[in-house]
């Protein structure tokens, strides 16, 4: 019997089985004879980007790129921030622009494993970076601090949202496949 072509709720499923049973669901999940679908999801990208269950990593990478910047100035007032403002920026340079693209070019969470995931954003990290410092060495803003940080943050934000948008239509498109296929 397929559980697939069942349309039970997760609390029927699991019952009174408690770990045991949520741990069997869990490889049911990955093995792809359950599926879990959610009974409302989200029609617009407006909706689905308010949705914590979809958009949780978008507003993180919001969060954490506004805070880096909020740093900045803070730890010239404040010296004991500079620890933060290291951590931060770590993350900000080594690891947000590439998870943004990665999440841009493979929107679909079975595309890569999480480990894959993040490889491929540390090292596309380590080449968008230097891109963008060679774009701007031939402004007149040059290589400073403010512009590259704001340039660092305009590329991870834009590109996230596109990573949202992508996701968002592949989202529909499930969604449209579902609704024509008898249950």
């Amino acid at each position: 019997m397929s559980l697939l072509k069942k349309n039970v709720t997760l609390e029927e499923y699991i019952g009174k089985g408690g770990y045991s049973k949520l741990r069997e669901t869990y490889i049911k999940v990955l093995e792809g004879e359950l599926e879990l679908r959610d009974p409302n999801p989200p029609r617009t990208l407006v909706s689905m980007a308010l949705n914590p269950a979809y958009s949780t990593w978008y507003w993180t990478v919001a969060a954490l790129v506004t805070l880096t910047i909020a740093v900045i100035p803070l730890t010239e007032a404040i010296s004991v921030l500079k620890y933060a403002r290291y951590m931060l920026g770590s993350l900000y340079v080594l690891l947000l622009p590439g998870y943004v693209t990665v999440e841009a070019l493979y929107p679909e969470e079975r595309s890569l494993k999480p480990l894959e995931r993040l490889a491929l954003s540390i090292g596309l990290s380590l080449a968008i970076v230097p891109l963008i410092g060679l774009i701007l060495n031939y402004t007149p803003a040059g290589i400073r601090l403010w512009p590259v940080a704001i340039a660092i943050a305009l590329y991870t934000l834009t590109t996230a949202t596109i990573a949202l948008y992508r996701k968002y239509k592949i989202h529909m498109i499930t969604l449209e496949a579902r609704e024509h296929t008898p249950s």
